[in-house]
């Protein structure tokens, strides 16, 4: 499985998503400029975290607007496995790709810490390598991870079964319902604010993240060999 890493003016987590990919996960991976204009030959595409654009005017608004993000919504629209992580995350809801929008975290403060999460929804291709409720560590780096949608919105993100991750135990942000994680009603677009590229080794203080690109992979390659 081929990944693109998409790389903006500000990401920082991209070498941290390349290492998962590279060296944890085994697979291929290239990093994608914002100025890309196809992503043919990509079999996943990773948004990473950092500050795309200085956060100016707001976390991932600027970004939206960048060349190669006609080709993840495209790639999205045509069910391409999508992962956006803490601003990579931001940039989706911008782009349209998930629902909701990001608010600044409830204290008005940047967080860095291990978090715990709970798995709500084990039955996607992000996710089903986790037992369902399981319970997994994973660290956040944000000072706007506040996710909030509208009533309807909320509704709509339960009945589909979209939303993948909660906050257990401590709510760090103020997200709605605890909310960390949610896909788009297709389910091959997932955006998280914790790193799971920043929790693939026990030596990072959590192996946690692993399982969730190896769910990419293993559900991917299922697909490929039903499809051949």
């Amino acid at each position: 499985m081929k990944f693109a890493v998409i790389v903006f003016p500000g990401s920082n987590c991209d070498i941290d998503m390349f290492h998962a990919i590279q060296d944890e996960l085994g697979e291929e991976v290239e990093y994608v400029p914002h100025t890309a204009e196809s992503l043919e030959g990509y079999d996943g595409i990773l948004l990473p975290g950092g500050f795309s654009y200085g956060d100016y005017l707001r976390t991932g608004a600027i970004a939206r607007f960048s060349k190669v993000m006609g080709e993840v919504v495209k790639a999205g629209n045509a069910g391409v496995p999508i992962l956006g992580v803490c601003n990579g995350f931001q940039i989706l809801l911008e782009a349209g790709l998930l629902p909701g929008a990001m608010r600044k975290n409830r204290d008005l403060a940047f967080i860095c810490k291990p978090t715990q999460l709970r798995v709500v929804n084990n039955n996607t291709m992000f996710t089903s390598n986790y037992e369902i409720d399981e319970t997994i560590t994973l660290p956040i780096a944000h000072g706007e991870g506040n996710y909030y949608c509208n009533e309807e919105t909320l509704a709509m993100l339960k009945k589909n079964n979209q939303i993948t991750f909660t906050y257990h135990v401590e709510n760090p942000n103020g997200s709605l319902e605890d909310i960390a994680g949610i896909t788009n009603a297709q389910g091959n677009v997932l955006g998280m604010m914790p790193h799971p590229e920043r929790a693939v080794d026990e030596l990072l203080g959590s192996a946690d993240g692993l399982k969730l690109f190896q769910s990419i992979v293993r559900n991917w390659r299922e697909s490929h060999v039903v499809n051949a």
